[in-house]
């Protein structure tokens, strides 16, 4: 008899397995076709990402000319980096539904005598940095210096004095 309900748990673990893994695979499916846009610059720009954050698609309106390129350019980042963020709240909130029915289920640790808890034991993923190269945050991740400015004096101390000065001061 305790051999006969040790099969059938065991199929029902299988059964169970195949399904989640079935669910799984369409959810990545699912996945694969999330895109998400976004717009700066008042709408001039438009990005488009597909799942993976990856630029799919970039527009321009008609009127795109008024920027300068310094600000075409923040415009498609920060377009991008929103739709990005966009998707990856769309991928969050497709798989958390397998999110929940994983945290209900029994974990190895539980299953097995002995067995260590491995989840607990996962380490974190942290965000990659939203900075651009060079900076001082991406430096200071490679353990670099950022760019240091000796001889900078503060605003105040700059503006002392100014009000007397004008296009005409022998400074110019």
């Amino acid at each position: 008899m305790t051999r006969e309900n040790g099969e059938i748990a065991k199929a029902d673990i299988l059964e169970g397995f195949t399904a989640q893994m079935r669910e799984i695979a369409e959810a990545s499916r699912q996945r694969t076709r999330l895109i998400a846009s976004a717009s700066a610059a008042g709408g001039r720009v438009q990005v488009t990402v597909n799942a993976d954050g990856v630029v799919i698609a970039t527009r321009f309106s008609s009127d795109i000319d008024e920027l300068t390129y310094e600000e075409i350019a923040k415009a498609v980042t920060t377009a991008a980096q929103n739709a990005a963020t966009d998707v990856a709240r769309q991928g969050r909130e497709l798989l958390q539904p397998l999110r929940d029915k994983r945290a209900r289920m029994p974990k190895l640790s539980e299953l097995i005598e002995g067995m260590p808890d491995i989840e607990g034991k996962a380490p974190t993923v942290e965000p990659a940095s939203l900075a651009p190269p060079r900076s001082r945050e991406r430096l200071s991740q490679l353990g670099e210096p950022g760019p240091e400015f000796g001889n900078a004096v503060g605003y105040e101390a700059w503006t002392e004095g100014q009000d007397k000065r004008g296009a005409t001061d022998s400074g110019w």
